[in-house]
This record gives structure tokens, sequence and C-alpha cells, in this order.
């Protein structure tokens, strides 16, 4: 199987400076990352879940680089110690699953997890096996979520969820896509089959979701998680060329493009999660500030993707 590329060594190390004051030794909180963050109701359980997730993609895949894996273990303790608790990974992700598991038990933080994980095989009957072996690299005695990731074989991995739900060794089963990548044939699963949660592409550009993926979940009583908030990347990039408008300050205390872009998604009634991916310490207390402070109102919202898309 071909990995992703790891991001190069020399952008990694770059925020170890900045990051300093997360020091394994010092509670995030004590470093102005807000106390509590707004939760959202599972609707299948009725759990509530922090709105801000982290995200996993490229930035946990660092192989054995001891420094970079000390970086990712700063960034699971700031997300933790901030209030989050779900983070997302899937064996598409090179060594993501097992940077994360080793960062748990170094911050014996494995009881504060939300585990969400994915099944990505064609191959039906190497499923369990792959799920297992996540499993083992969490470090977990269980996963919490499991999504057929990018409904690869979904018509034989789903009915595999639901037995391992339905025996306790699951708690929750979602599917996903990316970057809106098959909307329909993933909406139509989202009609027919019984899921507690979907993961889709959403931000102030990308609003395909809002036609029909967002109504149908809360229609359906699914939970959402969102994923690419920020185009990996790619969005912010385009936005900082540009000042970020003084009202965002003022109306919604967002100091940043990155925290107005979070206000957007999270303040959707129907998204339960956000799953921001990094590399910093100090842009997961940015994160976790967007979601913990005041959120824009549907007019408001509307004004955010105008102003995006504008630029």
């Amino acid at each position: 199987m071909k990995h992703p590329p790891m991001p190069g060594r020399r952008r990694l190390l770059a925020g170890l400076a900045g990051a300093a004051a997360g020091s394994l030794a010092l509670p995030a909180t004590a470093q102005g990352t807000p106390a509590s963050l707004p939760l959202r109701e599972i609707p299948s359980s009725r759990e509530r879940l922090p709105a801000m997730g982290l995200g996993t993609w490229i930035t946990f895949n660092v192989g054995r680089d001891a420094e970079l894996r000390e970086e990712s273990t700063r960034v699971v303790q700031a997300f933790l110690d901030g209030g989050g608790r779900l983070i997302d990974s899937s064996p598409m992700y090179g060594s993501s699953q097992e940077v994360v598991g080793a960062a748990l038990r170094t911050l014996r933080s494995r009881d504060r997890v939300f585990a969400a994980d994915k099944v990505w095989t064609g191959n039906a009957r190497q499923g369990p096996e792959q799920v297992e072996a996540s499993r083992v690299y969490w470090g977990l005695p269980r996963l919490d979520l499991l999504q057929v990731h990018n409904l690869l074989a979904w018509e034989q991995h789903l009915p595999m969820l639901q037995r391992m739900k339905a025996a306790g060794r699951l708690r929750y089963v979602g599917i996903t896509t990316s970057e809106g990548r098959r909307h329909a044939e993933f909406e139509r699963v989202m009609a027919t089959q019984k899921l507690d949660f979907v993961q889709f592409t959403y931000n102030p550009v990308d609003r395909e979701a809002e036609q029909r993926l967002l109504p149908l979940a809360q229609e359906r009583g699914i939970a959402v998680i969102v994923n690419r908030p920020f185009q990996q990347g790619e969005l912010l990039r385009r936005l900082a060329r540009h000042p970020v408008p003084a009202w965002a300050a003022s109306e919604l205390g967002a100091t940043s493009w990155a925290q107005l872009v979070l206000k957007f998604i999270v303040a959707h009634p129907a998204v339960t999660c956000v799953i921001p991916a990094t590399t910093q310490v100090a842009h997961v207390r940015e994160n976790l500030t967007a979601a913990a402070g005041r959120l824009p109102d549907a007019a408001l919202r509307q004004r955010i993707a105008a102003q995006v898309q504008a630029l």
C-alpha cells in the first residue's frame, strides 16, 4: 500500500519553538486554552461530544522520528487538556494510528479519548483483521467509532461493523467521504442504512453538503463529523493574502482566518464535530478557542461565506 507523503521535516519542526510552552510538564489550560468546549449530542445515543476534534491525516504520519513523535504527543496533550475528545485516524494514514496510540500511552490518557477510526480495504475478508490491527495500534480495549473510509466496499463492511456494535466490541458505526466525492451514493447510504455518524468535507467554500447531506443527517438523526475544514491548508494559504475583517474580532472574537472558518462550520446546527489536523500546539489552542467562543447566527454565517468566497 502506498502511504501519503510524509510532511517535510523542516516544516514540521518549525512549530517546535512556538510550542515550547506546551511542554509535557505543563497543562494546556495554564497557557490560556479554554476550560470547556460546547458539547453536541450524538443523536443515536444522546451522548454529548465536544464540537472540536483532531484529525491525523498527514500530520501524524511521522514514522519513527523521535522528535516528531514527541511533537505529536504534545499536540494530543494540548487537545485533551483543552477539552477535546474525538481523535480521528485511518489505516490509510501511514503511521498515524501508531503515533496516536504511543501518545496516549505516554500521556496515560487512553480513558480521555473518543477513538474514531476507519476500515479501508477493498477485500471484505481483510476487514476484521484490519480493524483489530487498528485497535492494537490505539492500545484500547475497543474503538468508539469505526467508519467505512470513502465508502470502499461499504456493502460488505457495514454489516461487519454492525455485528461488532451488537456484540459490544464497538460503540458507533459510520461512513466517510472527502473532497465532495460520491455525494449521490453517500446520500443513498445515509437514507437506507442505520448509521450513527457520517463524515464529509464542509467549509465556507465547499458547501455542497448544505444541499442534501446536512439536512438528511438532521432528518435521520445522524451525527456529523466535518473533515478538511481548511482544504488541507490550501484555503488558509489563499486567505492569508488578505487581512481578517475587523468585524470578525468585534462580533465573534475571531482573530484569524482559521478561527473564522471553524466558527462557520461549528455553528451549523447539523454539525457534531470538526476535525482540523495540525502539527503545532499553538494551532490546537487557537482551534479550541474558536469553538469555545461566540458562534455566528445564520445571517452572520452567510456573511462569512460571502467574504471567504469573494477572496
